[in-house]
């Protein structure tokens, strides 16, 4: 057998890129952790479990890594994460049947929704990537006014009385390119913090439950959440825009709000250039159901 490790150059392997969603609630988040429950970690056990008996002629186990598009905190949610893993050329599951084989060994709160084999052959540069191919990633966080035991897993239930008019005032400001170093958490691997945001915009979905859509180029480490927790502070009246609006220019963490919490925040699509889409079809049908719906 040719694969040995996904890492290995001259092996030949097929690259299948995976859609995702999942329940963050009991996960440390996405990256694998060291005797902690992640995505990531269950997705390679599932993977390597479902693709090494598929495809197994007595060699030594390979590694199945997944890339994802971006990594989620513990808590946060993911409805349209992308990634991709290297699998055995001699992988014998259709590729119609590979989300279900994935589906029927993970837990139920992590979900295959569609799974394309985007590449095959020897791995190079021009390959399908999940995070360094993605050229629009979309955030969503919902919020509550009113408590409802159905909705608390992931939304954010604020107890005070919000000005909810200030919301949109707030979001606003984040629109167009910017630095937002005053509105992440400090990574180090990060070097740059600038990102181009699209869309940045609050909606009432139904009566007291809010949803803060921001679409954008990249994200940095806490920075949705570091917007919405502004944008609550303007809205309960302890910020005026005219300091967030500041703070932005500042890039001074010091100058920030506390964050807001993971259960609201939902990674909700990530897509990528015309014709390197391996989803493109999934969300044009998704889309005209939702019209005829």
């Amino acid at each position: 057998m040719k694969y040995a490790s996904h890492h290995a150059s001259a092996t030949e392997t097929k690259r299948l890129a995976l859609l995702i969603e999942y329940d963050g609630t009991r996960y440390a988040g996405w990256q694998r952790q060291p005797q902690i429950a992640s995505i990531q970690g269950v997705l390679e056990d599932v993977c390597q479990a479902t693709f090494w008996e598929a495809s197994n002629d007595g060699s030594p186990s390979p590694i199945f890594t997944i890339n994802g598009s971006g990594r989620t905190d513990a808590g946060v949610h993911g409805r349209g994460q992308v990634a991709h893993v290297d699998i055995p050329i001699e992988n014998r599951i259709a590729e119609e049947k590979i989300a279900r084989a994935l589906n029927a060994r993970l837990p139920m709160d992590i979900r295959i929704r569609a799974a394309k084999i985007v590449d095959v052959g020897i791995c190079t540069r021009e390959r399908f990537h999940a995070r360094f191919g993605a050229r629009r990633r979309e955030y969503r966080y919902n919020l509550l006014e009113e408590y409802t035991v159905f909705r608390t897993r992931y939304a954010w239930h604020v107890r005070q009385t919000l000005q909810t008019a200030f919301l949109q005032e707030a979001a606003d400001i984040f629109c167009g390119k910017h630095n937002f170093t005053s509105f992440s958490k400090h990574n180090p691997a990060t070097e740059n913090y600038v990102c181009t945001v699209q869309e940045s915009a609050w909606n009432e979905v139904e009566r007291g439950t809010w949803q803060y859509t921001i679409v954008a180029d990249r994200f940095v480490y806490g920075m949705v959440r570091a917007i919405v927790g502004a944008s609550i502070d303007a809205a309960l009246g302890k910020r005026s825009i005219g300091e967030l609006r500041v703070a932005l220019g500042a890039e001074n963490r010091e100058l920030s709000s506390p964050l807001a919490p993971p259960e609201g925040l939902i990674l909700w699509s990530v897509r990528y250039e015309e014709g390197r889409d391996p989803f493109a079809e999934y969300y044009e049908n998704e889309a005209a159901m939702s019209v005829l719906g």
